[in-house]
Formats: C-alpha cells, structure tokens, sequence
C-alpha cells in the first residue's frame, strides 16, 4: 500500500493490512465522483467494516484527484486534509458532506468569492457536518509563511497530486484494484456490481 502516514486516514473502509487494495480517485466538486460517494458509503464500507464479507480482506483508499480546470478543487481537497488532521475519524463523513454541498463550491458560486473567503466556508462546514473544530481546519489553511509557501496541509496535497499523476490518472472517479485501473467499474454501480465485483476478485 502506497501512502504516507499522515495520510492513514484516507483508509476508508477495511484494514490497513488487507491484501486487497481500491484506490479510488475522486474529486469532491465532481458530480460523478459525489455518486459514487453514495455507492461506497452504502455498499463498500458496510462490505469491508467489522461486519462485512471482506473484512480484512479488502481496503478502499480514498484518492484525493484534483481538478484543476475547477479553481475551487484546489481549496476542497485542502480542506479534507485538513480535517484529516484535526479529526482524522471524521475524513469520511467530512468527504461525505462536501459531496453533498457541492454545489455550493461549484465555479460560479466561488467565482465571487476570495480563496480565504473559500476556506472559511470549508471550516465552517467541517464544524458544522462534523464537528471537527473549525478554528483549527482554518488554521491549516491559513497562508502563514512566504508569499508563495502555501498552507500547512500543501504537502499533503502534493503528496496526492504526484501519487495521482506517476499513475497516469486524468479524470474522476477513477479505481484502481490492486494498482490496475478498472475501466469497467462507474459511478453508477450499485450493490449489485460491486457485489459481483467482490465476488470475481476476491477468491480466499
């Protein structure tokens, strides 16, 4: 498993030593990417939790894949690492709840909008849908040092932009299994496709 350990909390769903590994690239102002969201909540983290079939066989990776055609894509997936590091149980549910507002990050509603002006709202949601603190999460993404050093979680953020791009991944949401695209696997898969899925791949 390729990922640094300030970014154990993108584990999703499943153990950290399952064999098995999905990567899933996704983009939190992609409206493809939010439905699958939907698909991995209800069908894959049920799957692989304590409970599930594939307990301890099989880890889902949340891949942050940024957009950047999309100016604000930049600023979400700031704010998810930083939740990540103020309230690393709560990356999920915080992943969750940006799919959900967003429209409210869309270009057209940010495009009046400074980047501080972004951020505060990011914290602001992270507190509200999560609790994470928002004082903190803002913390994070406050520019503090040189004019061009970026924010406190900017390496974190390179760390996914370059795992992103020496794997060739260009749109979202894209999946890997086991470090192989699967260009089959789409956002509107349900129970019934990933049970499937599971059932082909996962063998012992």
């Amino acid at each position: 498993m390729a990922l640094q350990p300030t970014l154990r909390p993108l584990i999703i769903a499943g153990t950290a030593d399952a064999p098995h590994t999905l990567d899933i690239f996704l983009d939190y102002v992609c409206p493809f990417s939010a439905k699958l969201s939907l698909a991995i909540d209800s069908v894959l983290v049920p799957l692989l939790g304590p409970q599930g079939k594939y307990h301890g066989k099989v880890k889902a990776i949340f891949r942050n894949q940024v957009q950047p055609w999309h100016a604000s894509s930049t600023w979400v997936h700031e704010a998810s690492l930083a939740v990540a590091r103020t309230s690393p149980d709560k990356f999920w549910a915080f992943s969750l709840a940006l799919f959900k507002a967003q429209d409210d990050f869309f270009d057209i509603p940010t495009s009046t909008l400074t980047p501080t002006q972004v951020r505060e709202k990011l914290a602001k949601l992270a507190e509200q849908a999560t609790g994470a603190p928002a004082a903190k999460v803002q913390d994070l993404l406050t520019n503090k040092t040189s004019p061009n050093g970026g924010v406190d979680v900017t390496d974190d953020l390179k760390y996914t932009i370059k795992f992103s791009r020496q794997n060739g991944i260009h749109v979202s949401p894209t999946v890997l299994w086991d470090g192989l695209i699967v260009n089959e696997i789409s956002s509107s898969w349900g129970e019934k496709e990933w049970t499937q899925f599971l059932e082909q791949k996962v063998l012992v």
